[in-house]
């Protein structure tokens, strides 16, 4: 039993037309110290975490936890999904699951993101039928808004948190994309 209910982990890796969803492993470690300490990732999340402080401390192997996916290209890591439970700190949220996504500048633009996230989402509809997702972000990320509006998120509710307008979205299996 993991966060997300009755979901065994780790699921065989997903595969899309171009991608490999798979839990991380040691040589991701390089990437995702690159990922997290990116300015460009940290413009929405409160800046990026200190390079030195991440080269401290993230473990090599980097953490394997139920709903981590690494997101792969051609065997190099190019951003990470994550699917946890919200701890119900927002009003439409508690308890559902949630949508993470992060990707290497890099790897924006050429629509790995939605490809990897329908791939998740897919997955998750298979494994808890009828459950939905919710995903949250700065309404001034466009380009999250956008991915969000792709990926079939409707909007539940904005509020303000961190100092900026907030959107939630919430998908549902019967919003799917398919």
């Amino acid at each position: 039993m993991t966060d997300l209910g009755p979901v065994a982990w780790p699921p065989a890796p997903l595969r899309t037309a171009r991608l490999v969803l798979r839990e991380p492993e040691a040589r991701d470690r390089a990437a995702l110290i690159d990922l997290l300490a990116s300015p460009e990732v940290g413009t929405y999340l409160g800046g990026p975490r200190p390079r030195d402080e991440l080269e401290r401390t993230m473990p090599a192997p980097p953490h394997r936890r139920p709903g981590l996916f690494a997101v792969d290209l051609d065997g190099e890591l190019i951003g990470q999904i994550t699917l946890t439970r919200n701890a119900g700190k927002l009003r439409h949220a508690g308890g559902k699951a949630e949508l993470g996504y992060l990707f290497l500048p890099k790897a924006w633009g050429h629509g790995y993101a939605a490809e990897s996230c329908t791939a998740v989402l897919d997955w998750f509809a298979d494994e808890l039928p009828g459950e939905p997702v919710v995903l949250a972000t700065q309404t001034a990320n466009a380009r999250s808004m956008r991915l969000a509006a792709k990926l079939g998120f409707t909007e539940v509710e904005r509020f303000h948190a961190y100092d900026a307008e907030q959107w939630l979205g919430m998908w549902s299996p019967t919003t799917r994309s398919d």
